[in-house]
């Protein structure tokens, strides 16, 4: 009996190591052949108006860079950004957001309670610990992309290079009106506006739904012209908006207005660039990435400047991407990858584009790399430092009354601290 029990574990214990010997040899084999390619999925916008995917050329220079092992796999969807913005906080609540979200912080309520319910990955221990990525990344974008805390959930950009906004203006249009050079001083703005109106030249294109992007670059950018309104424009979150800085804003957003078409009322931002690219107005205040978007036919009118008094506005905040963290490590290890990679990939754009300087044969571009090269004073967006209902709320409601005269100045502020209180009850 002894014996049969030794001859059972005997062809017991060869079946372990034939067993043992086989799943090593499939691990192996495993090992040795190529892993499925991981998909990160990301949601990006058509540009309604030119039909242009935006960001197309990273996500193509990515995949092919990682093909075989990394695909961002993109649904590119015709919406305008606002559209977009909206959609995160509907996806959020339904558990359907991408892998590689964009323009988080322009969403600061919500961007903060992404962070609250842990829905970002960290990505300061992935940045510090790796060399390259934390050496190429410009300290002044570092540091905007940086929470209290050391945290950091918006992979940077390298630069501030491609995140500026200043002003565009037609050439032809104000040779029109005997107007030579783009105004240095915000007194040679209005005095810029009233020649080209004198001409029967609409001077703004300009809009009031969405977050009032152009009159509010306008505005802001005007209002940091003085010490104390570039010290207001600094603050996160301001106390109250019934103040000299916040009539000084509200006088400002108002006269612009005035110069601008009868179809700025309750439009978007696209419709001000129509009105611009068509020829109908003369100027319209956006950033570097508009330049592409200008017309073949129409791009020779085209010319940039920084605001009067030789300004900027960017937070190169709003243009990092963030990793959603409900998603597998592998996915989250792809789109962080995909960060650093795009990181990289600035910082050579931005090589290029310094490059040109005094070499290029497009006026516009060199227009922007003058901008950018001679010291401006750099404003921040107020996107990145007022609360999302004033933003999202209030200036959509209440623009088109202040500019049709239906509200004055100090009841527009009013509104602004009332946006405030509903904010931080919300909290």
């Amino acid at each position: 009996m002894m014996n049969y029990n030794r001859a059972i574990a005997a062809i017991i214990l060869c079946a372990m190591l034939i067993s043992i010997a086989g799943c090593a040899g499939r691990e192996k084999k495993q090992a040795e052949s190529p892993s499925e390619e991981i998909r990160i999925p990301m949601i990006l916008t058509v540009d309604p108006t030119t039909g242009k995917k935006n960001e197309q050329e990273v996500v193509e220079a990515f995949n092919k860079a990682y093909q075989g092992r990394y695909q961002i796999d993109v649904e590119w969807i015709m919406e305008t950004e606002e559209e977009y913005r909206k959609n995160l906080k509907r996806q959020n609540v339904t558990d359907e957001l991408p892998a590689v979200i964009t323009d988080l912080r322009l969403l600061p309520s919500f961007y903060q309670m992404m962070i609250e319910e842990e829905r970002l990955v960290d990505l300061a221990p992935y940045i510090q610990e790796d060399s390259e990525w934390n050496r190429i990344v410009e300290p002044a974008v570092l540091e905007a992309c940086t929470e209290s805390d050391g945290s950091i959930y918006l992979g940077p950009l390298s630069t501030t290079a491609f995140s500026c906004s200043g002003v565009f203006w037609n050439q032809s249009l104000f040779e029109q009106a005997g107007i030579e050079e783009f105004p240095e001083t915000w007194e040679e703005f209005w005095e810029c506006c009233d020649r080209l109106k004198a001409q029967g030249i609409t001077p703004l294109g300009l809009h009031t739904e969405g977050t009032g992007w152009a009159p509010m670059l306008l505005a802001t950018a005007e209002l940091a012209d003085s010490e104390e309104g570039a010290q207001f424009m600094k603050q996160l979150y301001p106390d109250s908006y019934q103040n000299e800085n916040g009539l000084h804003l509200a006088d400002t957003l108002k006269k612009l207005f005035s110069y601008t078409t009868e179809d700025a009322m309750h439009t978007d931002f696209d419709v001000a660039y129509t009105n611009f690219v068509s020829g109908k107005v003369a100027m319209i205040p956006n950033g570097y990435w508009m330049i592409d978007k200008i017309p073949e036919e129409f791009v020779e009118n085209v010319r940039f400047s920084a605001f009067p008094g030789n300004k900027l506005i960017s937070s190169p905040e709003t243009f990092g991407w963030a990793v959603v963290a409900t998603y597998s490590d592998e996915i989250k290890e792809g789109a962080i990858a995909f960060l650093k990679f795009r990181t990289i990939f600035n910082m050579e754009e931005k090589s290029k584009l310094l490059k040109l300087d005094g070499k290029t044969d497009r006026q516009l571009l060199q227009d922007y790399i003058d901008a950018f090269t001679e010291e401006p004073q750099i404003v921040p967006n107020y996107q990145v430092k007022w609360n999302s209902i004033l933003q999202e709320e209030t200036l959509g409601e209440c623009l088109p009354d202040l500019a049709q005269g239906k509200m004055s100045p100090e009841e527009f502020v009013k509104k602004a601290d009332e946006s405030i209180r509903q904010y931080e009850e919300e909290q």
